[in-house]
């Protein structure tokens, strides 16, 4: 799989975006991860079942580990970085082996972590990270099958997943920050 730079469209209202490369994250950028991670949870709480407030009491030696965890044998995470010269990424995008196995299905894998900040949005960079996402779930995991989880208020990543062909398993998982709300559970084939 080739990963390297992508021309984003120059022109989006009255300000221009840069260049943006996407790539494998390495596993000591836990620092980009640390802030990219942050960022995610305050832009948008209820994408993912951690709160901003226990992100940031992690210790360094925690972000260490888990920049080493997206990185290892069974999970494929990319990043996105622009040419302004900021550090850090302004998007991410995880791949994993799914556990337990549904064993009278094709293998899983799961899509979490995925996040793309507001100035990238509708620029195409997450369809990019998908499809670099979805070869890898088949390629190097040996995935049948793509699932993930959505909370069933954020519309805008319905619409997407849903444009690139998952569909409502009709399963609904109760979002671990607050059980009166539910995560919709989609996947496609690969």
């Amino acid at each position: 799989m080739q990963v390297g730079r992508a021309y984003l469209p120059a022109l989006f209202g009255s300000w221009v975006v840069p260049l943006v490369r996407v790539r494998r994250m390495t596993e000591g950028e836990w620092q980009s991860l640390r802030a990219v991670r942050l960022e995610m949870l305050s832009d948008t709480p209820t994408a993912y079942v951690e709160s901003l407030v226990s992100a940031q009491a992690q210790t360094e030696g925690q972000w260490r580990s888990r920049a080493a965890a997206m990185t290892a044998p069974g999970s494929v995470t990319f990043v996105a970085e622009d040419d302004s010269g900021a550090n850090g990424f302004c998007a991410l995008m995880r791949v994993v082996v799914k556990h337990p196995q549904d064993i009278d299905r094709p293998r899983q894998a799961m899509l979490i972590s995925v996040y793309v900040a507001a100035a990238y949005r509708g620029s195409g960079l997450a369809d990019k990270l998908l499809g670099h996402s979805v070869e890898a779930a088949a390629s190097e995991l040996g995935a049948g099958l793509l699932q993930l989880g959505v909370h069933e208020d954020n519309t805008r990543a319905l619409r997407f997943y849903t444009r690139h062909s998952f569909h409502d398993t009709g399963r609904r998982e109760a979002y671990a920050l607050d059980p009166a709300k539910k995560e919709f559970v989609m996947e496609r084939e690969l």
